[in-house]
C-alpha cells in the first residue's frame, strides 16, 4: 500500500513551489497570483530509497470570507481523510493569518501526523519572525524556503521516517490473482464497463470493499478467467460538488494504480486524451504498471475508413515515449469489444511477468548492438558485453559495459525498442540499467 502525503494551506503560500521541489520537476504552474492551482497536481517523490505519492491541493478563490473558510475546511478534510500525512504550509513573509488559524483548527482534530511547514524563510531575520507559528500548537515544525530548497531535506527525512518498510512477502501473499484497475476521468464510462463485464451473471465470488475506502474490489470469475477488478468509480455518492469530485477521483485513481498490476485507462472518444489522463498514464508508467488504453463511446463517433487508425496514431504520439501500448475502441453501453479488453489486460499482465532467458537475451541484444554501436564518448568506444534480466516485478534489464554513465537517452531508447521488437512487452514499461562490467 503506497503512502500518500497531501500539501495543504491557504492560497499563495508556495504549495506548488514545494510540490515541484519534492518532485524535482516543474510540473505545477507557479505564479504570484493566488489561486493558480486549479487542477489537482499529483506525482511520486523519492527520498532515501522510499517513494510516496504527493498531492498538491489547490488554493481557493471564492468571493466572501465565510464561504471561503467553509470551502477550505471541506477541501482540507478530504485531503486529511485520504492521505497518510499532511504538510501544512504557511508563509513567513505575511505571518500568521486568520485563514491559517482556521485551517489549523481543522487539522488539530486529525489523527494523522501534521508537519507544519513555514515557507519563504530565507534569512535569519525571517527565522526570528517565523517563531510566531509555534503558537499554532503543532509538534513538528519545519522552516524552509522551497524556491531555493533550503530546509526541504529535513522535511523529507521526517516524511520518509513515517513510511513503513514494504514487506515483500506480505505483498506477494495478498493475492496471486491478476489485479486490473479501471481508471480515468469522471463520466468516461468506468462504471458502465464494470457493470457490462459482470453483467447479470452473478458468478462474482465477493463484492468486498477494498482496504482503501471506496475502491471496490470485485472478484471476477467467468469464461475461464479469474482476476480482481479494482473500480475507482464508487465515488459519486460522496461529493456533490464538481471540485471535490475531481479531487476525490484523483486520489482514488492513485490508490487504484498502486494496487493494480494492469491499469485500464478509459478515455471518452469525443473528448480524447486530456492533461489529467496523461498525468495518470505517466503515473502508472512510472510505477511500472501495465497499461491498456480503452477509447470508450466509440459508437458515438462519426467514422470513415481511416478514423480508428488516425485516432490511434494521434494517441500514440501524445503518449510518447511509452507508446507501445494496446489501444482498443470499445463501447461499454453496447458491450462492443469489452471482453477483448479483458483479454488484452490478461496479455499485458502476462507480458509484465515475462522472463527472458539470459542466453536468448544476449543472442538478440548483442546482435542489435553490433548492428548499431553506441556513439563514441570522449574518444572511447562504449562496449556492452552482457545483458541480463533482473529478478524484479517490473521487467528490468542490466546492461554491463565499460562506461555505464556515458550511455545517452537516444541509445537507451534504441535498446528498449529492440527489446520490445523481439520479446513481447506490449503495454509494459521497461527499466534499463547500465552497470560497470
Amino acid at each position: 500500500m503506497s503512502y500518500t502525503v497531501a500539501i495543504v494551506g491557504r492560497p499563495n503560500v508556495g504549495k506548488s513551489t514545494l510540490f515541484n521541489r519534492l518532485l524535482e520537476q516543474r510540473k505545477a504552474i507557479v505564479d504570484d497570483v493566488s489561486g493558480v492551482t486549479r487542477d489537482r497536481q499529483y506525482g511520486v517523490a523519492d527520498w532515501n530509497g522510499k517513494s510516496f505519492n504527493v498531492i498538491d491541493t489547490g488554493g481557493f478563490v471564492h468571493g466572501s470570507e465565510d464561504v471561503f473558510e467553509k470551502e477550505i475546511a471541506k477541501q482540507v478534510l478530504i485531503a486529511v481523510e485520504e492521505s497518510h500525512a499532511i504538510l501544512f504550509v504557511v508563509d513567513a513573509t505575511t505571518g500568521l493569518t486568520e485563514l491559517d488559524d482556521a485551517m489549523a483548527r481543522v487539522l488539530r482534530k486529525s489523527p494523522k501526523p501534521v508537519l507544519l511547514t513555514v515557507n519563504k524563510v530565507d534569512d535569519n531575520q525571517r527565522l526570528l519572525e517565523a517563531s510566531e507559528f509555534y503558537s499554532l500548537g503543532f509538534d513538528q515544525i519545519f522552516f524552509i524556503a522551497s524556491a531555493s530548497g533550503s530546509g526541504t531535506g529535513e522535511l523529507l527525512d521526517a516524511v520518509t521516517e513515517a513510511i513503513p518498510e514494504a514487506n515483500e512477502e506480505q505483498i506477494q501473499a495478498e493475492s496471486d490473482l491478476p489485479r486490473f484497475a479501471i481508471i480515468g476521468q469522471p463520466n468516461t464510462g468506468k462504471s458502465s464497463l464494470l457493470n457490462a463485464l459482470i453483467g447479470q451473471e452473478r458468478t462474482i465470488v465477493s463484492d468486498v470493499a477494498g482496504t482503501t475506502r471506496d475502491t471496490i474490489h470485485t472478484h471476477y470469475k467467468l469464461f475461464q478467467k479469474e482476476f480482481i477488478l479494482i473500480d475507482t468509480a464508487g465515488i459519486r455518492r460522496k461529493a456533490k460538488v464538481h471540485e471535490d469530485l475531481e479531487f476525490y477521483s484523483v486520489i482514488r485513481a492513485i490508490k487504484a494504480v498502486d494496487e493494480a498490476d494492469v491499469c485500464l485507462l478509459m478515455l471518452d472518444a469525443e473528448k480524447g486524451l486530456a492533461a489529467q489522463d496523461l498525468n495518470i498514464f505517466s503515473l502508472a508508467a512510472r510505477k511500472g504498471k501495465g497499461v491498456v488504453v480503452l477509447v470508450n463511446k466509440w459508437d458515438l463517433v462519426e467514422k470513415e475508413t481511416q478514423t480508428a487508425a488516425l485516432y490511434e496514431k494521434e494517441l500514440k504520439k501524445r503518449l510518447a515515449p511509452f507508446s507501445d501500448v494496446p489501444i482498443l475502441f470499445i463501447s461499454a453501453l453496447e458491450k462492443t469489444r469489452i471482453f477483448k479488453a479483458v483479454e488484452m489486460a490478461m496479455e499485458v499482465y502476462q507480458n509484465r511477468q515475462r522472463r527472458v532467458p539470459t542466453a536468448a537475451l544476449n543472442e538478440v541484444m548483442l546482435q542489435a548492438i553490433q548492428a548499431y554501436h553506441p556513439p563514441v564518448v570522449r574518444g572511447h568506444p562504449i562496449k556492452i558485453k552482457f545483458v541480463t534480466q533482473l529478478p524484479t516485478v517490473v521487467p528490468s534489464f542490466a546492461f554491463f559495459c565499460n562506461f555505464p554513465d556515458d550511455v545517452k537517452t537516444p541509445y537507451k531508447n534504441y535498446l528498449e525498442n529492440q527489446l520490445r521488437q523481439h520479446f513481447d512487452f506490449s503495454g509494459v514499461p521497461l527499466r534499463l540499467f547500465f552497470r560497470k562490467k
